[in-house]
């Protein structure tokens, strides 16, 4: 579980019975509310919710390295890999409790837009103040 010691937040997921498909393990859909679950989990730890901060996803992806089944949990890293002017790029690491290994892994890109026009606009100085401080915690290196 090394390779979740350079995130930030880790989102604990429970792996419910109906998150299974036809095939009997966890449809790919389902993945992607795991990894959203963790990127609010992320922006909480910023109070950026708070600050009526507004982000979109303007894309995001997800490679599925091994199938998870019932029952299970998942440990889910998120941190932020770069930072530009208007937009953040996250990643994700997905990691099976039962499986003892990574199961699978995501990237978004998040942009930050004006709650009325749906524009974009820069991130505020304060918050990525706190997106450096908190990757620091891990000791991560932000891409700016």
């Amino acid at each position: 579980m090394n390779e979740l010691a350079q995130y930030p937040v880790i989102h604990e997921q429970i792996v419910a019975w109906g998150d299974m498909d036809a095939f009997g393990h966890v449809n790919n859909v389902l993945y992607y509310r795991y990894i959203e679950s963790a990127r609010i989990r992320y922006l909480d730890c910023l109070n950026i919710f708070d600050e009526k901060i507004y982000t979109v996803v303007a894309s995001n992806q997800c490679k599925y390295l091994s199938p998870v089944f019932y029952p299970d949990t998942l440990k889910i890293g998120a941190r932020i890999e770069e930072m530009r002017n208007s937009a953040f790029r996250m990643s994700y690491l997905l990691w099976s409790t039962v499986q003892e290994k990574v199961v699978a892994t995501g990237e978004a890109v998040m942009v930050v837009v004006d709650p009325v026009h749906l524009t974009k606009q820069a991130i505020p100085e304060f918050v990525k103040q706190k997106i450096i401080k908190l990757e620091q915690q891990v000791g991560h290196e932000l891409h700016t």
